[in-house]
């Protein structure tokens, strides 16, 4: 490790080192050369002068880049794509009057940039699976504790633990229709030439419009893709990149939100993540037990939200058929994006596996705030015994305020049930009222509803990407 200049804590804290190889120069620069090798295939099957022996060339070097070769053409150059073209053309000296016949930079430069968004796609969404698989058993170990459910966090009526799981759960498999959506579409760029006209590739054929025809199709086949898109400009156009942000930021809202109600959770000691038994949660403060992988995602997640908006204008500002300006821009905020993403991913991974639910004190915070959310229960058995409904609800309109008053200003408990139960006007006993007070009669359809979901929209979703499951998150720092 240099310690002596930065180092992005992407690589150094946050991302895998799978997500790290898939935008590293190892895999960018082999890229090239598969492409290099397609467009020579291809432009050999449509009858160009491109012999057996060449094409077994460029196949025997395709994996032994001669990087020092390409850096010091660079310097010279101060181009990229020569640097590769020449150092390429070094080690294959047969092949290498036809290596990038007919293309312009992007044809490698944009074509592996597809490419490599696709491989970091299907890693995001092996990744988002094993988060969904991970909350699903969650929420189906805790399908039936009751728990205090807020509006405003302020206390509403009850729910259960694992059907606020499943909110979480719904969110990130809105993420994963996303994602695949926009996986299926992804096209190559093929090899459109200098603006997108195949002007080159019309005159090395002699003017063969069905021939030109078939070079993109036969491209994008040796490449693994279904099509490349039907026209551009010199580059494929950035609204590809835009939406591949997008799903990103997308899934970094929906681990955002679940990090937030997991910290407010822990605030109120009813759920901890995961703490290692050497972990220090504050120099100052030996006790604490600070939901730092929590506040982690939050972080991260907005980084990545907001690094959403870099395609999008960068998208917005492209003039006409290729400018510049997008580049440098490019070379951040996509493989950053997907870094972060993955390091998200990760700690989501890592929290709802290692997830602690203290239940008595779930039960707790529920039993002291159940007596007010029970009153409508208490009055319809006190009017079936006889009682004014009108006059009952005036009754434990005042009496809960008197409570109320009773827990926010005296600092004692909720004593509702002892004022109602001394009051003749309810001729209710005390263990008649205590009766009610059962936690699960208020919890509606929660546990029906987790069992649906996790059946009917859930199940397909695990069964239909087995082979994806069985991820295990590490957590670098």
């Amino acid at each position: 490790m240099s310690t002596d200049r930065y180092q992005s804590p992407l690589s150094e804290r946050y991302a895998s080192k799978e997500m790290q190889y898939i935008f590293s120069p190892e895999m960018k620069f082999k890229t090239w050369r598969k492409l290099w090798i397609a467009l020579a295939e291809t432009e050999q099957a449509l009858g160009l002068s491109i012999t057996d022996e060449q094409i077994a060339e460029l196949k025997a070097h395709q994996e032994d880049i001669n990087w020092e070769t390409a850096k010091e053409r660079e310097k010279l150059v101060r181009h990229d794509v020569m640097s590769h073209v020449y150092a390429y053309g070094v080690q294959c000296p047969k092949a290498k009057g036809i290596i990038h016949l007919g293309a312009t930079s992007c044809y490698v430069g944009d074509n592996t940039d597809i490419i490599v968004m696709a491989e970091a796609l299907k890693l995001v969404k092996a990744k988002l699976v094993n988060v969904i698989a991970e909350l699903a058993k969650f929420a189906d170990t805790y399908k039936d504790l009751p728990t205090l459910a807020f509006t405003h966090f302020q206390p509403a009526q009850p729910t259960t633990v694992g059907k606020r799981a499943t909110l979480w759960i719904q969110e990130f498999v809105m993420d994963l229709e996303d994602l695949e959506y926009v996986a299926k579409s992804l096209k190559l760029l093929g090899s459109k030439g200098t603006t997108g006209t195949q002007a080159s590739f019309l005159e090395l054929f002699d003017g063969d419009q069905e021939k030109v025809d078939r070079i993109d199709p036969m491209i994008a086949e040796k490449m693994g893709f279904d099509a490349c898109y039907a026209v551009s400009g010199q580059t494929y156009s950035r609204k590809v990149d835009t939406r591949v942000a997008n799903i990103l930021a997308g899934i970094a809202a929906s681990a955002y939100k679940m990090s937030n109600d997991i910290r407010l959770l822990q605030h109120l000691k009813e759920v901890e993540e995961p703490f290692e038994k050497n972990q220090i949660g504050s120099s100052a403060m030996a006790y604490k037990r600070n939901p730092m992988r929590s506040e982690r995602i939050g972080s991260l997640s907005r980084y990545v939200m907001v690094d959403a908006l870099n395609p999008a204008i960068t998208s917005a500002t492209q003039w006409f058929e290729r400018t510049l300006d997008d580049s440098a821009n490019k070379r951040l905020s996509i493989p950053e994006a997907f870094l972060a993403t993955d390091g998200i991913l990760d700690l989501c991974l890592n929290v709802v596996d290692g997830l602690v639910v203290y239940d008595k004190v779930i039960t707790k915070h529920l039993m002291a705030e159940l007596p007010f959310m029970a009153t409508e229960n208490i009055m319809m058995d006190a009017v079936k015994k006889g009682g004014d409904r009108q006059e009952l609800h005036e009754k434990i309109r005042k009496l809960s305020m008197e409570a109320g008053a009773h827990v926010k200003q005296e600092g004692k408990e909720n004593n509702l049930l002892e004022l109602i139960a001394a009051d003749p006007s309810f001729p209710l006993t005390m263990e008649e009222l205590k009766a009610s007070m059962d936690p699960s009669k208020y919890t509606g359809r929660s546990k029906r509803q987790v069992e649906t979901f996790l059946t009917e929209a859930i199940r397909p979703i695990l069964k239909a990407n087995e082979s994806l499951l069985g991820i295990q998150a590490e957590i670098n720092v």
